[in-house]
């Protein structure tokens, strides 16, 4: 009997970690929205939801990249420098123009990526070590390109951070246009499940013929240009590149958005849509903490605990 029932019990629980594994994510938004709803002035305004969703399509942006990078069980932490990177460039070229500055940005970033590729697959290093170097490399060449914020005046660019098709801004439409293309490669192409495959078993992989070292370039090339794109709507939306600041922690927050999402850290699975509502879920706890006049720090901390509770709930999910 007593086994029975711990036997009952064992299996509700691992039902309850299984539906927020699945839709835990989907239920944190529904409920900040209905919290706000209740507690937060004017939440509801069209103004405020724009605000919202302006502020979260830069970071959805480089979650993309960054869950492609997790599927193949790494991780990649020079995203925040490479967004520095992005607006320092776009800063030194914008002169001859947005789409050769655009150019120049994505050279740079391609570069980022591929030397971030090249360490990982051909080296053996580690991601995160990997990385780590190109983060703080990055930075710093973004900071010798521009020492100093750098305003910055120029129709084109300008465009692309303010203004809107049908009252939805360049910014919305570009988080969702990447998000559909990366959820339709991870899910229906041959690279995509190339990129699974080897993050279930990168072994495996080899043996099985899969260009690994190729994939895991490309993985890494890519995620860099999203990082860029990135880098150049977040200066374009506020007119002006500071290398010192912008990026700043983004790698945390891709990371929580990915893993709150559903995508484990051990690779072999990438959920997108999960990672969208990941970063959803957390611009909107961090713009309820602002809104009530909190601090920083707590946010720091509310960010910490959700991703606490999201790698205790992703416990045992693993590869499949």
């Amino acid at each position: 009997m007593a086994e029975a029932t711990l036997t009952t019990a064992t299996w509700d629980r691992a039902r309850v970690l299984n539906w927020l594994q699945t839709y835990g994510v989907y239920a944190g938004v529904a409920a900040l929205l209905v919290v706000n709803t209740v507690i937060t002035p004017h939440f509801l305004s069209a103004e405020n939801f724009r605000t919202q969703a302006v502020q979260v399509a830069p970071v959805i942006i480089v979650a993309l990249g960054m869950a492609l990078v997790i599927g193949t069980e790494g991780v990649d932490l020079s995203v925040g420098a490479v967004m520095a990177l992005a607006a320092s460039v776009t800063a030194l070229y914008l002169g001859y123009g947005l789409l050769p500055a655009l150019l120049v940005v994505a050279l740079f970033a391609a570069g980022v990526g591929l030397a971030n590729g090249a360490l990982v697959a051909f080296v053996g290093v580690q991601p995160i070590v990997a990385t780590l170097a190109l983060m703080v490399g990055g930075r710093g060449l973004a900071l010798v390109l521009l020492p100093q914020l750098e305003d910055l005046h120029n129709p084109a660019l300008a465009s692309l951070g303010s203004d809107d098709i049908a009252g939805v801004p360049y910014l919305i439409l570009i988080a969702a246009a990447l998000a559909l293309l990366v959820a339709f490669v991870v899910r229906r192409t041959t690279f995509g499940r190339q990129l699974l495959a080897i993050g279930d078993s990168r072994p495996a992989a080899q043996l099985a013929g899969l260009p690994v070292r190729r994939v895991l370039i490309t993985v890494y090339v890519v995620c860099a240009l999203l990082a860029a794109v990135a880098g150049v709507l977040a200066t374009a939306r506020l007119q002006a590149s500071d290398p010192t600041s912008l990026g700043n922690l983004m790698e945390l927050s891709a990371i929580t958005a990915v893993v709150v999402g559903g995508t484990p850290l051990t690779g072999g699975r990438v959920n997108i849509a999960g990672t969208v509502a990941g970063a959803v879920l957390i611009q909107l706890l961090t713009a309820t903490l602002i809104k009530h006049d909190l601090p920083p720090s707590w946010t720091q901390i509310a960010q910490a605990i959700v991703i606490v509770a999201a790698v205790y709930a992703a416990r045992g999910r693993g590869k499949r």
